[in-house]
């Protein structure tokens, strides 16, 4: 099929999109101290020169002790850290390109090395970093507090650096995404329960904090799974109904794009329909959605931590589904990481051009 659907432009919330390809946002770890260089800035440059529609960068994290684990992973507070952010959204800007920072934090997540700590107590619902283990202390309504206003403070920090738009990180098992999990919040207070409404209420909060700073007109995004990194079988909504009212409270707190991360976007979410999670999250809510999970490649990418490379694939099934309406915009992973001319390729019919993905590109910024 020919890829005229995703080089359509896709407008929301007033920011004018020239295609529907988004870099989704991708670990880098090349932040020495947690502030972004130099080559950082050219990499997503690059990018932005190659018609990528909307960048989203590597997460970066909020101002709490230990919202990151890993020291090379950039920050998104301190005078030097916002001035090297400064750096490549002008640097983005410069190339054509429009870019939104993913505020980030881990939670109940081990550090990467050993010969390094968070400068502070892990944060985490219930003290678990997944069922029945124990990790670190569950989170005072004053830590919860600080938390939500770290993330408004960081959104508002991204509008006035000149970024386009902001996502939340929601997804993979990480702070926001183990309050969401009742395996991971056993809380009985109102951040808590046995019901998703009221375990999305930290979502909601952090979404109606952002707003509040950014106001009405800056685009929000919030990237949010089913599955988690500590059990990629989990299920957060076994129904249509449960994810509604997950999904929901979002939206009416101030999302206006859903980031909808699966491992293969092609997998049906549930029985009886072929749509997947951005597309029942586009139906259930009418949101703005954005697909992602192994666009354009033969494996997914969990299996690239494992060494597995994976070759170019057909594009027609997510072109099919682009065209039907199932969602707005594609986010594309370690296709753009090894190629940042991959848009570039597709956009002219240059399949047989397009590179085989192999893991050493996780380690550099090509």
């Amino acid at each position: 099929m020919a890829a005229d659907a995703l080089f359509q432009p896709f407008t929301f919330k007033g920011l004018k999109l020239p295609n529907r390809v988004v870099m989704a946002p991708m670990t880098r770890s090349q932040s020495p101290g947690g502030v972004a260089t130099e080559e950082v800035a050219a990499y997503y440059r690059r990018r932005a020169e190659a018609e990528v529609g909307l960048i989203v960068s590597e997460g970066t994290g909020v101002a709490r002790p230990a919202s990151l684990n890993d020291p090379n992973i950039p920050r998104f507070h301190g005078e030097e850290e916002l001035a090297a952010w400064k750096t490549v959204i002008d640097q983005v800007h410069a190339a054509g390109g429009l870019m939104a920072p993913q505020l980030w934090h881990v939670g109940a997540v081990r550090a990467r090395s050993e010969t390094w700590a968070p400068p502070g107590p892990y944060d985490s619902p219930s003290g678990l970093s997944r069922p029945d283990h124990s990790f670190g202390e569950g989170m005072s309504d004053e830590d919860i507090a600080d938390a939500i206003s770290a993330f408004a403070r960081a959104a508002g920090d991204a509008k006035r650096l000149g970024f386009d738009a902001v996502e939340l990180h929601g997804a993979h098992g990480y702070l926001i995404d183990q309050f969401f999990w009742a395996g991971t919040n056993v809380r009985d207070d109102l951040f808590g329960g046995p019901e998703l409404p009221q375990r999305a209420r930290f979502a909601a909060e952090i979404l109606k904090a952002v707003r509040a700073e950014v106001g009405p007109d800056f685009p929000l995004i919030i990237r949010i799974s089913q599955w988690k990194q500590q059990d990629f079988n989990v299920k957060l909504a076994d129904t249509p109904k449960e994810m509604e009212a997950w999904l929901q409270p979002l939206v009416d707190a101030g999302a206006d794009a859903l980031h909808c991360s699966q491992r293969r976007f092609w997998e049906p979410e549930f029985e009886g329909s072929d749509l997947n999670f951005a597309g029942w999250a586009k139906k259930l809510t009418g949101a703005v959605t954005i697909t992602v999970g192994s666009v354009g490649l033969s494996g997914e990418f969990i299996a690239a931590y494992a060494g597995e490379a994976s070759k170019p694939a057909s594009l027609d099934e997510l072109l099919r589904r682009l065209d039907r309406g199932d969602f707005d915009l594609v986010a594309v992973g370690r296709a753009l990481l090894q190629d940042p001319q991959w848009a570039v390729k597709v956009h002219q019919g240059r399949t047989g051009d397009l590179m085989e993905f192999d893991r050493s590109a996780m380690a550099t910024l090509s």
